[in-house]
């Protein structure tokens, strides 16, 4: 007679296939932001903070990109520029927005990381404080941005890995 299903036993934790082990179920919650800068395009994209909005939307064009980071004249952050930020200035001054000076659109209070974050810690910052971008730093020095785009790609290629490998187990 034919054996049902029964789920694994300690006793088979010898033949228990590497999908099934901890490390590989919880490598996505152990990723730091270092993994999706090594894996992106290394510019980073700034302004400086007395630039026109005018400017700014003309480097978010060329660059298709959603945010800038802002720089103080010695190259340090001073704040971050957004696609929405400048909607939301279109929306209070209509016709009068793209002269005015990045300074006074910026968002002041930057959220930060480290490379050597945890990446699902930064993604939940930015989801809870409902923003896309954040800047990394080290020891002060602007290293990087991480969005949430660069993380669903970053994890969506670890899901198409994973699944590689299972079908290397499978076949082979």
């Amino acid at each position: 007679m034919a054996e049902s299903y029964r789920p694994p036993l300690r006793k088979d934790a010898e033949s228990r296939s590497k999908t099934q082990s901890v490390e590989t179920n919880t490598s996505a919650a152990q990723a730091k932001v270092q993994e999706v800068l090594d894996n992106k395009d290394p510019r980073i994209f700034t302004i400086g903070q007395d630039q026109t909005l005018h400017r700014a939307v003309e480097l978010l064009r060329e660059y298709r990109i959603g945010a800038l980071v802002v720089t103080d004249d010695a190259g340090k952050l001073s704040g971050i520029l957004s696609e929405r930020d400048i909607v939301r200035k279109l929306a209070d001054t209509p016709g009068q927005t793209l002269p005015q000076l990045v300074e006074d659109v910026m968002t002041r209070q930057v959220e930060t990381c480290t490379a050597e974050d945890l990446l699902v810690i930064v993604l939940r910052r930015m989801t809870d404080g409902r923003f896309r971008h954040m800047p990394v730093l080290d020891r002060g020095d602007l290293v990087g941005m991480v969005t949430i785009g660069d993380a669903v790609n970053f994890r969506l290629n670890q899901l198409e890995e994973e699944a590689l490998q299972i079908k290397q187990l499978i076949v082979g």
